[in-house]
């Protein structure tokens, strides 16, 4: 445990200069005592003014100002040790105000996990800047559909699931039904949809959340093993030259991949002060490039109370039905009420062949706030109809796809008779093993609550685990108990940050 820092008292220099040294001789000449630069008062001083066995004159004064100099390079090298790194793979946090640390994944204050390392950094920064969770959140996922193309992006459709931990209420973000822009090709509707919610629990301004993601698109990013791997399956048939190498051969991991076209829209989209001219950031570029007319107004995203579950341990809360939510409360209670888990905790509505590519992020604050933000393509780079002018790879999920069974976020609020009651959250990607995943881990909560102390050494067994990949198939989880913020994933490998 480190000890409280005690100032650090600075006293001007000066430098030395050969012309002011015989200045300083006549004047050492002309006094009787030379006074140390730096006395100390607890150390006995000899008849000239001398620390008793120290170094007079001029030598007292050198040795110093090294000493100075000395404590002046520790400090520096302290602090540049104590700063995180932007590119840490695990996660990093600012360290502990109170003077004690903990195991990976437990934070203070705040913390966002999701599928890359760039984006969990970007949702840490805006938590610095003063954000809340929904900031990070959705600046987080700005972020993923720019460097994870194949698994969501602008075309992809969003649900959310925000929990308000002043409030106690839970809210449910709504994509609406899926719309048709042209044979094959929905209308996009995800930055409507962030930008709704953005505009009801965030705190930041909007323009200061598409800082990073607009950076990234037009800078350049560096493209990471999930998004390599689907490029690698899928290869580049439409996806040129936006992540082609010059010999039309897909980017590897590690290669940088620029986007200045998607840059542009985002720039655009900053500039919007509702939703609707959010979504004609994009639209009105869309409808050049496929040589369209604008689609007439259709439903909108929308923020709605949570579906809920009430149960004596505290309340389930999830997004609404087309979602898989509503089934897997109503196994969830039919567990609760038979003493046992049921023996297929899986919606048949998640019962499907070919499970489509989605994305995940959570956000956490020690307060019990939390955001589960899901997306998704209806495949791997869906469409892979990439418009030239905006840069966005297109969904074709229309309104007749059922594809809605990927998003089933799910959290648990204690009961509000617990002083030390906790939240807990759930978001998972994909498939109905994963759905079977979240079910298991909310029974077991409910049967045997983790402590503090459970949770940071789960957090210790898991940095010790070899990292995988994080994508389609993880169940990200994220909780507050006893003032802290804690993230983890199954399997292990997300990336997360948090101050």
């Amino acid at each position: 445990m480190e000890g409280t820092a005690e100032p650090v008292v600075y006293q001007k220099l000066l430098l030395w200069e050969p012309s002011l040294e015989s200045e300083e001789e006549e004047k050492e000449e002309e006094e009787e005592t030379s006074e140390a630069l730096v006395p100390n008062p607890w150390r006995p001083q000899d008849s000239s003014g001398n620390e008793a066995g120290g170094l007079p004159g001029t030598w007292a004064r050198l040795v110093a100002a090294l000493l100075l100099l000395a404590v002046g390079c520790s400090l520096a090298v302290r602090q540049l040790q104590h700063q995180g790194s932007p590119t840490e793979s695990l996660g990093s946090a600012a360290p502990p105000p109170g003077g004690h640390s903990h195991g990976p994944g437990v934070y203070h204050h705040g913390a966002i996990i999701s599928p890359a390392a760039t984006c969990s950094h970007l949702g840490r920064e805006l938590l610095v800047a003063g954000g809340n969770v929904v900031d990070a959140g959705v600046g987080g996922a700005l972020c993923l559909a720019v460097v994870h193309p194949h698994a969501t992006g602008l075309g992809a459709m969003f649900w959310g699931l925000f929990h308000n931990s002043s409030s106690g209420n839970s809210t449910a973000l709504t994509p609406g039904p899926a719309q048709t822009l042209a044979p094959g090709v929905a209308l996009p509707a995800a930055l409507p949809t962030l930008h709704l919610l953005h505009a009801r629990f965030g705190r930041l301004p909007w323009p200061r959340l598409l800082v990073g993601p607009t950076t990234l698109a037009q800078e350049g990013f560096l493209v990471d093993t999930p998004l390599a791997r689907a490029l690698a399956a899928r290869g580049t048939k439409g996806l040129c030259p936006l992540l082609c190498h010059p010999d039309g051969t897909p980017l590897g991991a590690g290669a940088r991949a620029t986007n200045p076209q998607l840059a542009a829209v985002l720039r655009r989209a900053a500039l919007a002060p509702t939703s609707d001219f959010a979504e004609d950031a994009l639209l009105s570029l869309l409808v050049r490039d496929l040589g369209l007319e604008v689609p007439s107004a259709g439903p909108r995203p929308t923020l709605e109370p949570a579906q809920q579950l009430p149960m004596a341990q505290g309340i389930l809360f999830t997004t609404p039905s087309p979602s898989a939510g509503p089934e897997l409360l109503a196994l969830l209670e039919a567990a609760l009420w038979s003493g046992a888990p049921s023996p297929d905790p899986c919606p048949p509505v998640m019962q499907t062949a070919v499970s489509p590519e989605s994305s995940t992020l959570a956000t956490v604050d020690s307060s019990g706030s939390v955001l589960l933000l899901t997306s998704s393509l209806s495949g791997s780079f869906d469409s892979a109809y990439l418009s030239p002018g905006t840069g966005v790879l297109l969904s074709n999920t229309t309104a007749k796809s059922t594809a809605t069974a990927w998003a089933c976020p799910l959290i648990l609020r204690g009961s509000l008779d617990d002083t030390e009651a906790n939240v807990l959250g759930l978001v998972a990607s994909g498939s109905p093993e994963m759905a079977r995943a979240m079910t298991h881990t909310i029974l077991s909560h409910l049967a045997e609550p983790q402590t503090q102390a459970q949770h940071q050494h789960q957090g210790q067994q898991e940095a010790t685990e070899q990292p995988s990949t994080c994508g389609q198939g993880t169940l990200l989880q994220v909780a507050a108990y006893a003032e802290h913020a804690h993230v983890s994933s199954v399997p292990h490998g997300c990336p997360y940050q948090g101050i």
